[in-house]
């Protein structure tokens, strides 16, 4: 598995340029099962990397752009008379692909973005009391602008906390930035990205990532960081046990990224932030003594006891 792997990471990195760890923790994300959101400013490469990822895992890739007017069933698909049968037919929705990026998740209404919740967490939708199956494997990555608020909608907590990790792309160097336009200029795109993984090979892959051994330290001391964030003065609440879960199962691929089939504290600590982060907030005391909900996490981790593996 490690060198589908690194031909995995060479195929996405090749095309989107100077970005190794957020491209290491979208394969995370991936091959633990979870969904990631990317928060960052426009134009900084959010949907260049979802095409590309699924270009090089050869996944049926949809994209949901979100407005104000999207309706829950432009997403989760509608029932249709069929006038010659006289039976409702369903017609899927733009849910129905194995990676979906639902880009400015946050320009939609709750009650659309809700119709994500049942698909994310679930892994199916439901019409008209009909449940239907989505495909395997499934992600979304959803995209959101931190900067615009006006027209906007904050995901809820409940919303939140369904995916992964939140993670931030950011600005190139000047180098890649270079590179980047470069590649642009030759017709180099994520169309131009060959697949070097099916589907069928990145379900074996997360069935060995889920086989990954971890031992009862290792629950205690990923525990122990999730009850110390639940006792921090400077969070209105702490994380919820689907935090505790995605946490570990984050480390197991973490682990398979680093060639090992255990994980180790070390594996935790590399994904605490990125899996926590987005599932707390500040008190108002907390924003006004300047704490950065980074930097808390990272504090609650360092106290945790570190297990002997």
């Amino acid at each position: 598995m490690t060198n589908a792997i690194e031909e995995l990471k060479k195929a996405i990195n090749d095309n989107f340029v100077g970005k190794q760890e957020v491209v290491e923790n979208l394969l995370i994300c991936l091959l633990a099962g979870g969904h990631v959101l990317l928060e960052d400013v426009p134009g900084v490469g959010k949907t260049t990397l979802a095409r590309t990822l699924a270009k090089a895992v050869d996944l049926s890739f949809g994209r949901i752009q979100f407005t104000p007017d999207t309706l829950p069933s432009d997403v989760t698909g509608v029932s249709v008379l069929n006038m010659k049968t006289g039976e409702f037919e369903y017609r899927e929705g733009a849910i129905m692909r194995q990676l979906i990026l639902a880009d400015e998740i946050n320009r939609t209404s709750p009650k659309t973005q809700a119709a994500l919740l049942e698909a994310m967490a679930e892994g199916h939708v439901t019409v008209d009391d009909r449940e239907i199956r989505l495909p395997e494997p499934f992600m979304v990555v959803a995209t959101q602008n931190p900067v615009e608020f006006v027209g906007t909608y904050p995901l809820p907590e409940a919303q939140l906390d369904r995916f992964m990790m939140k993670l931030s792309v950011g600005y190139p160097e000047a180098a890649d930035e270079i590179r980047m336009t470069r590649r642009f200029l030759e017709g180099r795109t994520s169309d131009t990205v060959e697949s070097v993984l099916n589907a069928e090979g990145l379900r074996k892959m997360k069935e060995e990532t889920r086989a990954v051994n971890v031992s009862d330290a290792i629950l205690t001391y990923a525990d122990e960081i999730v009850n110390l964030t639940r006792k921090e003065s400077r969070f209105v609440l702490g994380v919820s046990p689907r935090a505790m879960i995605q946490m570990v199962c984050a480390a197991q691929a973490k682990s398979v990224l680093a060639g090992r089939d255990y994980v180790i504290p070390d594996d935790i600590k590399a994904i605490a932030v990125n899996t926590l982060h987005h599932r707390v907030s500040l008190t108002y005391e907390a924003r006004v003594a300047g704490a950065k909900v980074d930097d808390v996490i990272y504090e609650n981790v360092l106290k945790a006891r570190i297990p002997m593996v």
